[in-house]
Parts: structure tokens; sequence; C-alpha cells
């Protein structure tokens, strides 16, 4: 099996040298240590300042996400995350009460699900990364369901770890499809958000 070799101009005596192709190729990798370190933690992407947007008309490739002449709210990782700690011990909130809510305090049509999506998996991995440095209170990103009431595997953790959070604060947890998992009645204990 041949490994594909991104291709460098390095001379070495006038002749191309592929070892060192490969060696100045696999120092600018996103795993060096050099590149590792000036990557974001989580926490400090949350903190970066940013304001949410609203995009009125929808773009075309979007259009079906709401009604003709609809408005969307892009919200701010910030935002996402305030109104996650907002959700009490015992309680409950999905991705789609997490949109209604931003778009409602955006006066908007509907919230962006694509990037409430990648900011709940940014809010959960800035609340763990807070747990490691010792905080003793974090945001809830574990009382955050997928939409249909399932636990979501793409939080820290996986759906391991989203279980035994939830099971640790009372909530009963049911099969879901194969593979999937859920609260049971989720709905009876959704957050007003």
């Amino acid at each position: 099996m041949r490994t594909a070799v991104k291709p460098m101009s390095v001379a070495v005596r006038g002749v191309m040298c592929i070892i060192h192709a490969v060696r100045n190729w696999q120092a600018l990798s996103p795993t060096s240590p050099r590149e590792a370190s000036m990557a974001k933690s989580a926490v400090e992407k949350l903190r970066t300042p940013q304001q949410a947007k609203i995009v009125q008309p929808l773009p075309p490739r979007v259009a079906h996400w709401g009604p003709p002449g609809a408005s969307m709210v892009i919200p701010a990782p910030a935002e996402v995350d305030a109104l996650v700690a907002r959700i009490p011990k015992g309680m409950l909130a999905t991705l789609a009460t997490l949109r209604q809510s931003l778009a409602a305090q955006h006066g908007a049509t509907i919230a962006c699900p694509v990037t409430t999506g990648i900011f709940m998996g940014l809010v959960a991995r800035a609340a763990e990364e807070r747990e490691m440095m010792g905080a003793r209170r974090v945001t809830p990103w574990w009382r955050v369901l997928k939409t249909d009431g399932q636990l979501n595997p793409r939080m820290p953790g996986g759906l391991a770890e989203h279980r035994r959070r939830l099971e640790a604060e009372g909530f009963a947890i049911v099969k879901a499809g194969r593979s999937g998992l859920m609260v049971e009645s989720f709905e009876q204990r959704l957050a007003r958000l």
C-alpha cells in the first residue's frame, strides 16, 4: 500500500530528496508540537468575542429550513454557553429548544442548526477543560439532548459519559433504535429557556 506524500521542492546537492520532503511535511503537520502549541483550547475559543448575526432572507441552499422570507440567527458561542448554563438540575433541553430560544432572543424565525450544534460541542469541550483545571461548577452540557431526545455520541466521552452524567442526576436511560440511547419521557422534563 502506498502512502501519499505531499510534494515539496527540497533540493540536496541539486537533487530532490524525498526524505527531506517527508520530514519537512511532517514537521508542519497538525500533530507536530509546534502547531499543537498554537492551537486554541475550547475555553479560549468560547471566550473569543463574537456577535450573533442575522441572515435574511435565507440563502438558497438552506431556504427549506424556514418559510419564505424567514430570518436566521447565527448565534455566538458564548450565547449557547449561557443558555445551557441556565438549564437547572433535573431538567433537560434539546437542540431544537435551544434553537427556538436563540431565535426568539434575536427576533429571528430560526436559529442555524449547524452552528448551534457546533457551538454545543464547543460548550461541552470547554466544560470538560474547565473540569480538568479543577472547576467544580461547569456548564451542564449533558442536559442537552438531540432533538428527538437521544443522547449525543459526539459529546465528550461519547454515549457512555453522557449516560453516566444523566443517570447521576436521576434520569432513566432507555434504548432508542439499534444503537441509540434516550432519556425516558424526556418531553416532561424540558426546561423553559
